[in-house]
Protein backbone atom coordinates (compact mmCIF):
# COMPACT_ATOMS: atom_id res chain seq x y z
CA UNK A 1 0.00 0.00 0.00
CA UNK A 2 1.49 3.84 -1.13
CA UNK A 3 2.50 5.45 1.90
CA UNK A 4 1.95 9.46 2.17
CA UNK A 5 0.04 11.90 0.16
CA UNK A 6 -1.31 11.95 -3.68
CA UNK A 7 1.41 11.22 -6.14
CA UNK A 8 3.13 14.27 -7.89
CA UNK A 9 2.55 14.96 -11.85
CA UNK A 10 5.95 14.17 -12.69
CA UNK A 11 5.51 10.53 -10.62
CA UNK A 12 2.35 10.02 -12.63
CA UNK A 13 3.74 10.98 -15.54
CA UNK A 14 6.78 8.56 -15.39
CA UNK A 15 4.67 5.50 -14.67
CA UNK A 16 2.65 6.34 -17.89
CA UNK A 17 5.22 7.04 -19.90
CA UNK A 18 8.12 4.99 -19.39
CA UNK A 19 6.42 1.76 -20.54
CA UNK A 20 4.77 3.52 -23.53
CA UNK A 21 6.08 6.62 -25.02
CA UNK A 22 9.44 6.23 -24.04
CA UNK A 23 9.68 2.69 -25.60
CA UNK A 24 7.74 3.36 -28.58
CA UNK A 25 9.85 6.74 -29.60
CA UNK A 26 13.04 4.52 -29.65
CA UNK A 27 11.89 2.85 -32.06
CA UNK A 28 12.22 3.68 -35.84
CA UNK A 29 9.45 4.23 -38.54
CA UNK A 30 5.46 5.06 -38.71
CA UNK A 31 4.47 8.93 -38.42
CA UNK A 32 7.59 10.84 -39.15
CA UNK A 33 7.87 14.30 -40.95
CA UNK A 34 6.66 14.55 -44.24
CA UNK A 35 10.21 16.13 -45.27
CA UNK A 36 14.00 15.63 -43.85
CA UNK A 37 15.06 18.63 -45.00
CA UNK A 38 13.86 20.93 -41.98
CA UNK A 39 11.80 23.90 -43.50
CA UNK A 40 11.92 25.93 -41.03
CA UNK A 41 14.91 27.54 -38.92
CA UNK A 42 12.92 27.32 -35.43
CA UNK A 43 9.59 26.89 -34.01
CA UNK A 44 8.20 28.35 -30.68
CA UNK A 45 5.16 26.53 -29.25
CA UNK A 46 3.43 27.23 -25.49
CA UNK A 47 0.72 26.23 -23.73
CA UNK A 48 -0.20 22.94 -25.06
CA UNK A 49 -1.82 21.55 -21.62
CA UNK A 50 -1.13 18.34 -22.50
CA UNK A 51 -3.44 16.33 -19.89
CA UNK A 52 -6.69 18.17 -20.16
CA UNK A 53 -9.96 17.37 -22.59
CA UNK A 54 -8.78 20.68 -24.15
CA UNK A 55 -5.86 20.35 -25.76
CA UNK A 56 -6.19 20.13 -29.72
CA UNK A 57 -3.46 16.77 -29.39
CA UNK A 58 -4.73 16.06 -33.31
CA UNK A 59 -4.12 19.52 -34.83
CA UNK A 60 -0.71 20.35 -33.35
CA UNK A 61 0.53 16.47 -34.56
CA UNK A 62 -0.35 17.81 -37.95
CA UNK A 63 1.00 21.14 -37.63
CA UNK A 64 4.51 19.15 -36.63
CA UNK A 65 4.21 16.65 -39.51
CA UNK A 66 4.17 19.15 -41.88
CA UNK A 67 6.77 21.94 -39.90
CA UNK A 68 10.10 19.89 -39.83
CA UNK A 69 12.34 22.69 -37.92
CA UNK A 70 16.24 23.08 -36.92
CA UNK A 71 15.02 23.83 -33.51
CA UNK A 72 11.93 23.50 -31.72
CA UNK A 73 11.16 25.49 -28.37
CA UNK A 74 8.64 23.91 -25.73
CA UNK A 75 7.73 27.43 -24.33
CA UNK A 76 5.94 26.51 -20.73
CA UNK A 77 2.47 24.97 -20.29
CA UNK A 78 3.12 21.93 -22.07
CA UNK A 79 2.19 19.48 -19.33
CA UNK A 80 -0.98 20.72 -17.38
CA UNK A 81 -0.04 19.56 -14.26
CA UNK A 82 -2.69 21.23 -12.16
CA UNK A 83 -4.83 19.48 -14.40
CA UNK A 84 -3.54 16.11 -13.40
CA UNK A 85 -3.27 16.90 -9.51
CA UNK A 86 -7.48 17.05 -10.03
CA UNK A 87 -8.38 14.42 -12.40
CA UNK A 88 -6.32 12.33 -14.84
CA UNK A 89 -7.00 12.53 -18.78
CA UNK A 90 -4.49 11.42 -20.55
CA UNK A 91 -5.65 9.73 -23.65
CA UNK A 92 -3.26 7.78 -26.56
CA UNK A 93 -3.40 11.14 -28.73
CA UNK A 94 -1.37 13.05 -26.09
CA UNK A 95 0.85 10.06 -26.03
CA UNK A 96 1.34 10.43 -29.69
CA UNK A 97 2.64 13.96 -29.36
CA UNK A 98 5.03 13.62 -26.22
CA UNK A 99 6.46 11.03 -28.77
CA UNK A 100 6.55 12.95 -31.38
CA UNK A 101 8.41 15.56 -29.56
CA UNK A 102 11.27 12.94 -28.50
CA UNK A 103 11.36 11.63 -32.11
CA UNK A 104 12.08 15.20 -33.36
CA UNK A 105 15.03 15.42 -30.42
CA UNK A 106 16.01 11.51 -31.55
CA UNK A 107 16.49 12.99 -35.69
CA UNK A 108 18.62 15.89 -34.91
CA UNK A 109 16.28 18.87 -34.30
CA UNK A 110 17.26 20.87 -30.89
CA UNK A 111 14.27 20.86 -28.80
CA UNK A 112 14.39 23.02 -25.52
CA UNK A 113 12.00 22.82 -22.84
CA UNK A 114 11.51 26.37 -20.57
CA UNK A 115 9.17 25.41 -17.95
CA UNK A 116 6.12 27.39 -17.05
CA UNK A 117 3.19 27.91 -14.21
CA UNK A 118 1.16 24.78 -15.21
CA UNK A 119 4.35 22.64 -15.31
CA UNK A 120 6.04 24.27 -12.21
CA UNK A 121 7.57 20.51 -11.70
CA UNK A 122 9.30 20.45 -14.61
CA UNK A 123 11.14 23.23 -13.43
CA UNK A 124 12.52 20.98 -10.66
CA UNK A 125 14.52 19.33 -13.36
CA UNK A 126 16.37 22.01 -15.42
CA UNK A 127 19.90 21.86 -16.25
CA UNK A 128 18.64 18.11 -17.25
CA UNK A 129 17.99 16.34 -20.68
CA UNK A 130 15.55 13.66 -21.41
CA UNK A 131 15.14 12.09 -24.24
CA UNK A 132 17.22 14.91 -25.94
CA UNK A 133 15.06 17.25 -24.62
CA UNK A 134 17.06 20.18 -23.31
CA UNK A 135 15.39 21.78 -19.91
CA UNK A 136 16.39 25.20 -19.47
CA UNK A 137 14.86 28.10 -16.90
CA UNK A 138 14.97 30.56 -19.43
CA UNK A 139 16.57 30.26 -23.04
CA UNK A 140 18.23 32.63 -25.92
CA UNK A 141 17.70 32.46 -29.42
CA UNK A 142 20.01 34.35 -31.57
CA UNK A 143 17.91 34.71 -34.88
CA UNK A 144 19.62 34.15 -38.32
CA UNK A 145 19.71 38.15 -38.69
CA UNK A 146 21.71 38.17 -35.10
CA UNK A 147 18.27 39.27 -33.31
CA UNK A 148 19.03 38.03 -29.67
CA UNK A 149 15.53 36.65 -28.18
CA UNK A 150 15.03 35.97 -24.66
CA UNK A 151 12.88 32.75 -24.28
CA UNK A 152 10.75 32.40 -21.41
CA UNK A 153 7.38 31.38 -20.54
CA UNK A 154 6.01 34.65 -18.95
CA UNK A 155 3.99 33.77 -15.53
CA UNK A 156 6.85 35.60 -13.49
CA UNK A 157 4.88 38.55 -15.36
CA UNK A 158 1.66 38.13 -13.82
CA UNK A 159 0.75 39.23 -10.58
CA UNK A 160 -2.25 36.59 -10.23
CA UNK A 161 0.36 34.02 -10.15
CA UNK A 162 2.94 35.35 -8.08
CA UNK A 163 0.74 36.82 -5.25
CA UNK A 164 -2.37 35.35 -5.11
CA UNK A 165 -1.52 31.83 -6.50
CA UNK A 166 -5.70 30.68 -5.00
CA UNK A 167 -6.94 32.85 -7.27
CA UNK A 168 -4.95 31.61 -10.32
CA UNK A 169 -6.77 28.26 -9.49
CA UNK A 170 -10.02 29.44 -9.40
CA UNK A 171 -9.44 31.18 -12.48
CA UNK A 172 -7.90 28.19 -13.85
CA UNK A 173 -11.14 26.18 -13.19
CA UNK A 174 -13.54 28.71 -15.07
CA UNK A 175 -11.24 29.03 -18.07
CA UNK A 176 -11.58 24.91 -18.40
CA UNK A 177 -15.52 25.55 -18.05
CA UNK A 178 -15.44 27.84 -20.65
CA UNK A 179 -13.08 25.58 -23.05
CA UNK A 180 -15.92 22.85 -22.10
CA UNK A 181 -18.66 25.08 -23.40
CA UNK A 182 -16.47 26.03 -26.66
CA UNK A 183 -16.08 21.81 -27.67
CA UNK A 184 -19.83 21.60 -27.23
CA UNK A 185 -20.18 24.54 -29.71
CA UNK A 186 -17.40 23.70 -32.08
CA UNK A 187 -19.49 19.98 -32.52
CA UNK A 188 -21.91 22.03 -33.41
CA UNK A 189 -20.27 24.13 -35.69
CA UNK A 190 -18.60 21.31 -37.58
CA UNK A 191 -21.85 19.82 -37.79
CA UNK A 192 -22.90 22.80 -40.03
CA UNK A 193 -19.50 22.40 -42.07
CA UNK A 194 -18.34 25.78 -39.99
CA UNK A 195 -14.63 25.84 -39.16
CA UNK A 196 -13.31 26.30 -35.80
CA UNK A 197 -14.04 29.24 -33.35
CA UNK A 198 -12.81 30.26 -29.93
CA UNK A 199 -15.46 31.76 -27.46
CA UNK A 200 -12.76 32.36 -24.59
CA UNK A 201 -10.88 34.54 -27.02
CA UNK A 202 -14.08 36.35 -28.21
CA UNK A 203 -14.94 37.01 -24.70
CA UNK A 204 -10.88 38.06 -23.87
CA UNK A 205 -11.35 40.91 -26.53
CA UNK A 206 -14.65 41.65 -25.29
CA UNK A 207 -13.92 42.19 -21.73
CA UNK A 208 -11.99 45.52 -21.00
CA UNK A 209 -10.41 44.20 -18.19
CA UNK A 210 -8.66 41.23 -19.83
CA UNK A 211 -7.58 43.25 -22.67
CA UNK A 212 -5.54 45.65 -20.51
CA UNK A 213 -4.13 42.86 -18.68
CA UNK A 214 -2.87 41.64 -22.09
CA UNK A 215 -1.27 45.10 -22.84
CA UNK A 216 0.16 45.27 -19.26
CA UNK A 217 1.87 42.00 -19.77
CA UNK A 218 3.36 42.68 -22.93
CA UNK A 219 4.67 46.10 -22.34
CA UNK A 220 6.22 44.19 -18.54
CA UNK A 221 7.85 41.21 -20.05
CA UNK A 222 9.08 43.34 -23.37
CA UNK A 223 10.81 46.03 -20.64
CA UNK A 224 12.31 43.32 -19.13
CA UNK A 225 13.27 41.62 -21.61
CA UNK A 226 15.57 45.04 -22.94
CA UNK A 227 16.05 45.58 -19.19
CA UNK A 228 18.52 42.64 -19.59
CA UNK A 229 20.01 43.89 -23.08
CA UNK A 230 17.89 41.33 -25.52
CA UNK A 231 16.44 42.52 -28.91
CA UNK A 232 13.13 41.22 -28.15
CA UNK A 233 11.47 38.35 -26.25
CA UNK A 234 8.85 35.24 -26.82
CA UNK A 235 6.71 33.48 -24.74
CA UNK A 236 3.41 32.40 -24.12
CA UNK A 237 1.78 32.25 -21.23
CA UNK A 238 -1.56 34.93 -21.99
CA UNK A 239 -3.09 32.52 -25.11
CA UNK A 240 -2.64 35.41 -27.40
CA UNK A 241 -0.48 35.15 -30.54
CA UNK A 242 1.20 38.29 -31.53
CA UNK A 243 4.78 39.86 -32.79
CA UNK A 244 4.88 43.83 -32.16
CA UNK A 245 7.29 46.42 -31.48
CA UNK A 246 7.00 47.48 -27.93
CA UNK A 247 8.75 50.62 -27.05
CA UNK A 248 11.68 49.44 -29.27
CA UNK A 249 11.57 45.82 -28.43
CA UNK A 250 10.47 42.99 -30.49
CA UNK A 251 6.93 41.28 -28.50
CA UNK A 252 6.31 37.94 -29.63
CA UNK A 253 3.95 35.62 -28.00
CA UNK A 254 3.46 32.02 -29.59
CA UNK A 255 -0.39 31.49 -28.54
CA UNK A 256 -1.43 28.36 -27.63
CA UNK A 257 -2.76 24.90 -28.35
CA UNK A 258 -6.00 25.07 -26.73
CA UNK A 259 -8.10 27.83 -28.66
CA UNK A 260 -6.25 29.47 -31.39
CA UNK A 261 -3.74 26.71 -32.86
CA UNK A 262 -0.74 29.03 -33.58
CA UNK A 263 2.88 28.91 -33.22
CA UNK A 264 5.57 31.32 -33.78
CA UNK A 265 8.00 30.05 -36.48
CA UNK A 266 11.61 31.54 -38.19
CA UNK A 267 12.34 31.01 -41.59
CA UNK A 268 15.60 30.59 -43.13
CA UNK A 269 16.08 33.65 -44.18
CA UNK A 270 15.58 35.34 -39.91
CA UNK A 271 11.94 36.27 -40.51
CA UNK A 272 9.48 35.69 -38.21
CA UNK A 273 6.02 34.54 -38.29
CA UNK A 274 2.76 33.49 -36.97
CA UNK A 275 1.50 30.79 -37.87
CA UNK A 276 -2.39 29.92 -37.60
CA UNK A 277 -2.92 26.11 -38.16
CA UNK A 278 -6.47 25.87 -39.58
CA UNK A 279 -5.83 22.07 -39.71
CA UNK A 280 -7.11 21.78 -43.01
CA UNK A 281 -4.53 19.09 -43.71
CA UNK A 282 -6.07 17.05 -41.18
CA UNK A 283 -9.74 17.57 -42.01
CA UNK A 284 -8.65 16.60 -45.46
CA UNK A 285 -7.41 13.50 -44.32
CA UNK A 286 -10.43 12.51 -42.18
CA UNK A 287 -12.71 12.70 -44.79
CA UNK A 288 -10.33 10.86 -47.20
CA UNK A 289 -10.57 8.26 -44.21
CA UNK A 290 -14.54 8.34 -44.24
CA UNK A 291 -14.73 7.77 -47.60
CA UNK A 292 -12.74 4.95 -47.60
CA UNK A 293 -14.39 3.55 -45.15
CA UNK A 294 -17.71 3.90 -46.89
CA UNK A 295 -16.00 1.88 -50.07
Amino acid sequence: MRMGGPLSPAHLLSQRLAPSVLQEAQAEGGGDDLQDVPRYRAIFISDLHIGTPGFQADALLDFLKHHPSQMLYLVGDIVDGWQLRRRWFWPQSHNDVVQKLLRRARKGCRVVYVPGNHDEFARAFVGHAFGGVEMQEEAVHVTATGQRLWVVHGDLFDGVIQCAKWLAYVGDWLYEFTLKLNRHLNRLRARMGLDYWSLSAYLKHKVKKAVNFISEFEMAVAHEARRRGFDGVVCGHIHHAEIRSVDGVLYCNDGDWVESRTALVEHMDGRLEIVHWSGETLRQQQIASQLEMVA
